[in-house]
């Protein structure tokens, strides 16, 4: 049987399909103008890459911030749901999720079964989160995907201290133009997000067994700084932490087949 998980965030859209228990496909796209569109074009790649078509899916689950717009799923759940099962579908000893996306970063604590038994995310200041690393990463002519690469080089890091993103670009442009070295402000700032990030999951009472998820998991920066603050490793996942969400949604929808093992 073969079911699916479709994510659309605000930056990205990604799908994921599997067939019992087993991961079959996947794809990941930018997201568009319109909800829809993004999610129908993200799960046709996905589709396509599994040789299916959508008649071919026993059940769909939408998650993310489009997931209430997106006509061809049966149903839908929390992202804090998905990332979370995601997690732990790919390793079940995690029980402490960090998902750093587009627009919001979540610190998620899971029980044995993979599900979010307490939770907590910022979504009202774009600090700590993958846009803002990408506003910053402008600021400095980096391209989003050069800012980790290009920090892990710094020996002396600069120290941002503003916490609002509009005065963290003000200040790294002073930087940038005080002539300091681009790798040096390229780990200040990845280390400025890291903290934001940090602080909303040291509020929680998160037991051993992390997993960094969402598109800023990939900025080896940013991950390493996170687990210097917070005093942890992250366990290695066995599919991109990208997708976490998507895969997610398609283990609940596999389990509410009745797919065994989904």
């Amino acid at each position: 049987m073969f079911y699916a998980g479709c994510d659309v965030g605000s930056l990205t859209a990604e799908a994921v399909i599997m067939e019992d228990g087993r991961l079959r496909s996947w794809a990941i796209l930018p997201v568009g103008a319109r909800t829809e569109e993004s999610a129908y074009s993200v799960m046709q790649q996905a589709l396509k890459e599994a040789g299916l078509t959508m008649d071919g899916l026993a059940l769909i689950c939408a998650t993310g911030y489009g997931r209430k717009n997106i006509p061809f799923a049966q149903f839908n759940l929390s992202e804090i749901s998905c990332h979370g099962m995601g997690a732990h579908w790919c390793d079940p000893s995690i029980r402490a999720v960090i998902d750093v996306g587009g627009q919001d970063c979540k610190a998620i604590c899971l029980d044995r079964q993979g599900r979010a038994v307490d939770f907590v995310m910022n979504d009202k200041c774009a600090a700590g989160t993958g846009r803002s690393l990408e506003i910053l990463a402008r600021a400095i002519n980096l391209g989003l995907e050069d800012l980790g690469p290009v920090s892990l080089k710094s020996r002396h890091p600069v120290r941002i201290t503003n916490r609002c993103s509009i005065f963290m670009e003000l200040e790294v442009l002073q930087h940038y133009y005080g002539g300091r070295k681009i790798r040096d402000i390229a780990r200040g700032i990845n280390h400025a997000v890291a903290k934001r990030v940090a602080f909303l999951a040291q509020s929680l009472d998160m037991a051993p067994g992390f997993a960094l998820t969402g598109g800023v998991s990939k900025n080896a920066g940013v991950a390493k700084s996170l687990e210097k603050i917070l005093g942890v490793r992250f366990r290695p996942l066995k599919v991109d932490p990208q997708l976490m969400g998507a895969l997610g949604a398609a283990v609940h929808a596999g389990v509410k087949a009745g797919v065994k093992d989904s």
